[in-house]
């Protein structure tokens, strides 16, 4: 698992910075430099993340913050973790209070992980009373979990759709065994059209999550996962390229040459070939790894793409605030922080009244404008060339030229602003891009 970054101390309290308080009162901001402070919208969206770091095994892949249980030790106790998260619930509502930043409701919630499904649903269920019982929830909401295929059953799918679940995303991967195997996944891929009926009969969205680019994976089993995924009459499907992450086990695999990664080339094709499969069956990608019908998509995931504010529960999870002030180039524009990485430490500060962050940084207006471009562009209307510096326009002809970035979009065709909008070639060289238009 990769280290957390360092960043600057989190007050034991947990208390934000006082510059992200809504306010017209100028004393009330360090940076001499602000001309205009805005007060934050009663209906600005705000998600919660939770984080359910357990697994009934480690993926070779997968280099997430989650543990099984013979890797947790003593002081993690699996079955007290949502009376834990719910501490976390309980610090949060006072300290955004404090901050003056209490969500009017909260608009997504989604449990991550880890095997989320790994509690029993009645704690996932507790763990959401508490935070619509902080906060409240939104009308029509969209409450997602993850899960395994094989972590669910029609009674536990019940259980999380009478509490207010809206959607699940279920971990298929791939319906072919080797591949399911090459990446250490455990459950049977007949049991997917199963769970899926056993989630709409419950009355939930369903999403399934593909990988393509396993080692050992031909063009045609990608097809035969692809095809079995839509045969479920599914609305949402994300894909995501293989990415072997340093310090996992499919690295000292790759490294010693037990199992080679495939070409750029193969990648190019599984996405394309999705593309395609997805597009013909109804389901538009409006990012660059997710396709649904529309209605259909993954709003806490878009929120994180458009910069929202939310708070992340859990071991390791991170969490951000904007800032109000709008004006003055040295004052920070929003603060991310993040938690302590393992559950027993996690436990230990939250029990002892402790936040359980372990770093934050503030963000300046440079970061956040990068960050705003690499995330922005992913999305189907893309971005609008305004929130683009002098040499970021610049950049854009030669990105049309080379057909990364839709001409017509990018001239304002139709009538609408101009906009930098990712061709398929585009979303397949994403990062590229977005070095073009950062500069």
């Amino acid at each position: 698992m990769p280290a957390l970054p360092s960043g600057i101390p989190v007050p034991d309290d947990g208390a934000l910075p006082a510059w992200v308080r809504p306010s017209t009162n100028l004393a009330e901001v360090s940076d001499a430099q602000v001309t205009r402070v805005t007060q934050v919208s009663d209906t600005q969206p705000f998600g919660v993340y939770v984080h359910v770091p357990f697994c009934t095994v480690r993926c070779g892949y997968c280099d997430f913050n989650t543990y099984t249980a013979s890797e947790l030790g003593g002081g993690a106790n699996q079955a007290q973790y949502a009376t834990t998260a719910l501490l976390e619930v309980d610090l949060a509502a006072k300290v955004l209070a404090d901050a003056g930043r209490a969500p009017a409701a909260v608009s997504t919630v989604f449990f991550g992980g880890g095997t989320p499904t790994m509690l029993p649903a009645e704690d996932l269920a507790r763990v959401l009373d508490g935070i619509r019982g902080a906060w409240g929830l939104a009308v029509a909401a969209e409450v997602t979990t993850e899960a395994n295929p094989d972590s669910v059953t029609p009674e536990s799918l019940r259980v999380l759709a009478d509490a207010g679940f809206t959607r699940v995303s279920f971990g298929m991967q791939s319906a072919v065994p080797h591949v399911l195997a090459t990446l250490e996944r455990t459950h049977d891929p007949l049991r997917i059209p199963d769970v899926v009926r056993w989630a709409r009969d419950a009355g939930l969205d369903v999403s399934l999550d593909l990988i393509y680019g396993t080692p050992g994976e031909s063009l045609d089993d990608w097809r035969t996962s692809v095809e079995t995924a839509l045969a479920t009459g599914v609305d949402h499907v994300s894909a995501y390229a293989l990415v072997v992450e340093p310090g996992t086990k499919m690295a000292a695999q790759v490294r010693r040459g037990e199992v080679a990664l495939p070409s750029d080339d193969d990648q190019a094709a599984k996405y394309e070939l999705v593309d395609d499969l997805l597009t013909q069956a109804g389901l538009r990608s409006y990012e660059v790894s997710n396709w649904s019908r529309a209605g259909h998509e993954c709003r806490h995931n878009i929120g994180y793409w458009r910069g929202d504010d939310w708070w992340g529960i859990g071991p390791g999870a991170h969490s951000y605030v904007s800032a109000p002030v709008v004006d003055g180039a040295s004052t920070p524009v929003g603060v991310r922080w993040w938690n302590v990485k393992h559950p027993r430490a996690y436990a230990t500060r939250l029990e002892a009244g402790q936040s359980p962050g372990a770093g934050r940084e503030l963000l300046t207006r440079a970061e956040a404008h990068l960050e705003r471009v690499m995330l922005g562009v992913r999305l189907r209307e893309g971005l609008d060339l305004g929130v683009l510096s002098d040499a970021g326009r610049t950049a854009v002809a030669g990105l049309v030229a080379r057909e990364l970035l839709d001409g017509r979009a990018a001239v304002g065709a139709g009538g609408g602003p101009a906009r930098a909008v990712l061709t398929r070639r585009g979303r397949l060289l994403a990062d590229s891009v977005v070095r073009d238009l950062t500069a």
